[in-house]
């Protein structure tokens, strides 16, 4: 997947993203169990090198 996209779906969101909110935008069928997990990673490794913020009930935003 391209880390650009993920960073641009949480970046147009009105506020925090849950994981399935940018699954569904990339077209990731969300209600196939282990589907999103791949993809919690990536927003988690994303947020780990500071592109993204993730908060304490798991959503996502941009860094400020």
């Amino acid at each position: 997947m391209d880390y650009q996209r993920m960073l641009s779906i949480v970046a147009a969101a009105a506020g925090p993203v849950m994981v399935k909110d940018v699954g569904a935008e990339l077209g990731i069928d969300i209600q196939v169990p282990g589907r999103l997990e791949p993809l919690r990673g990536k927003l988690t490794k994303l947020a780990d090198r500071g592109w993204l913020h993730k908060r304490p009930d798991g959503k996502f935003t941009v860094r400020p």
